[in-house]
């Protein structure tokens, strides 16, 4: 396996020196192939079933890296700005929790 090195800045490598508990390596490697299963799905719209397994086993996915469609967040908008519900009268609220 090929390996690379990069350079830092003193006070970056001072800094996460305080973080001897990560694998930056491994951290460098997953990051890496984010990126390249990202670019093959933006690319192809699919995921193969090896990057899907990545994905599984990482919990994270391309449509993750994707921004906001618009439409949804004018959707959250109108929303938030609209009450979330309507008001229970005593009764109600005492049968609700009486079904707790």
């Amino acid at each position: 396996m090929a390996g690379i090195t990069i350079q830092v800045e003193q006070d970056f490598k001072s800094e996460i020196e305080h973080f001897s508990w990560v694998n930056w390596s491994a951290l460098a490697r997953e990051e890496a192939l984010k990126k390249e299963i990202f670019e093959r799905f933006m690319k192809t719209g699919t995921l193969s079933d090896e990057d899907q397994k990545f994905c599984d086993e990482i919990d994270w996915y391309p449509v993750d890296e994707l921004p906001l469609k618009e439409e949804f967040i004018e959707e959250l908008e109108k929303a938030r700005k609209e009450p979330s519900g309507k008001a229970m009268t005593i009764e109600e609220f005492k049968k609700w929790c009486d079904e707790l």
